[in-house]
């Protein structure tokens, strides 16, 4: 089967694959809805996609024949007497667990949510949910605090890291029946200075994870860009070219030491810098950045979402999505980059199967 990927867009979900030409739509999903995310588990080769209807609210749906039919599964929800009596708004997050058949969701508000069964029932991770800190999140671009990265440890079921915005970064070691923070190193430039230190208030925009060495971590900051070495015990601030503003990051899957990143002007100009499309890359860890933005648009407006940049499992290849709809592709680790001729609806997610 050709590599395909995943493209989730404000008017449903296109599905591209690539062939001996290059890539190609190859299906739709869901024509005129919001697919907020969609998931392909590698345990089994389930399709997920979460919708957003905004009046009727999240959905999901399973496909266990490769899109040609889907099915609608049960959604994360609160549980009654849940502090708060909160009402999930959007799935933010969606992840397969280490064990076959499970699954993570984060939501907004920021609740997480687990399914051992395929998602035919679920469940809040009540010790998250609870803890004293929360009644310090906030919301970020939305309402209310929310949970946009679930990192599940490939070698350990039972560790798994979360972000935040704006909550910071929890890690669970006994799979999700106690909680840490993990901000150390990281700051907020948004509060008054005696909170800039306060792991409750950081904004996480994307936390991303090298698969093959699951200690090695990227934070892609309102005000920063962090990596951490030790599994989040200390975050380091690296200093990239163009602007240290963002959404999106991508980590190499087996190399610790690269990763990508999709500059913006800033939170008050959520565009690229002097109109200019690049992403940038490190490949020694963060002490030096290289500039790509062969085949990318100036001028142009586009700004990359949190989920809006992803990379294959050989580290070679990457697909990339906007607001305004711009959908490209890098066959060689981003040197030089690939517009798709449909010009989409507004990308919120891409993922690579």
């Amino acid at each position: 089967m050709s590599e395909r990927a995943l493209v989730s867009t404000r008017k449903g979900l296109f599905v591209y694959a690539r062939d001996r030409r290059g890539w190609g739509l190859a299906q739709s999903h869901f024509a005129g809805s919001p697919v907020t995310l969609a998931l392909a588990d590698p345990s089994d080769g389930a399709l997920y996609a979460a919708l957003n209807l905004g009046h009727f609210g999240p959905k999901l749906h399973r496909s266990d024949d490769g899109g040609a039919s889907w099915q609608e599964i049960a959604v994360p929800a609160f549980p009654a007497g849940a502090e708060g009596n909160p009402a999930l708004k959007q799935v933010w997050a969606l992840e397969a667990g280490a064990e076959p058949g499970t699954l993570w969701a984060g939501g907004i508000p920021a609740g997480l949510f687990v399914s051992k069964d395929r998602g035919a029932s679920w469940h809040l991770v009540d010790a998250l949910w609870n803890l004293p800190e929360r009644a310090r999140w906030f919301g970020g671009g939305y309402d209310d605090a929310g949970i946009h990265s679930v990192l599940v440890d490939p070698d350990d079921a039972s560790h798994i890291i979360v972000g935040i915005s704006c909550g910071g970064v929890w890690q669970t070691r006994d799979g999700g029946k106690s909680w840490k923070p993990r901000t150390d190193g990281m700051f907020a430039a948004y509060v008054p200075p005696e909170q800039r230190n306060d792991s409750a208030v950081q904004d996480p925009h994307r936390v991303a994870r090298c698969a093959a060495h699951p200690d090695n971590l990227w934070i892609q900051h309102h005000n920063g860009v962090f990596r951490s070495t030790d599994g989040g015990g200390k975050w380091n601030e690296l200093l990239p070219p163009v602007s240290n503003f963002g959404f999106a990051v991508a980590a190499h899957p087996s190399d610790p030491k690269t990763a990508w990143f999709v500059p913006a002007q800033s939170d008050q100009r959520r565009e690229p810098v002097d109109a200019t499309m690049v992403v940038t890359r490190t490949r020694d860890g963060g002490a030096t950045f290289e500039t790509l933005g062969v085949g990318l648009p100036a001028p142009a407006y586009d700004l990359v979402y949190r989920h809006g940049l992803d990379v294959d499992e050989a580290g070679e290849r990457l697909v990339m999505g906007s607001t305004t709809g711009g959908l490209w592709f890098s066959d060689d680790a981003g040197e030089e980059w690939q517009l798709e001729r449909t010009r989409l609806p507004p990308i919120y997610a891409v993922r690579f199967v």
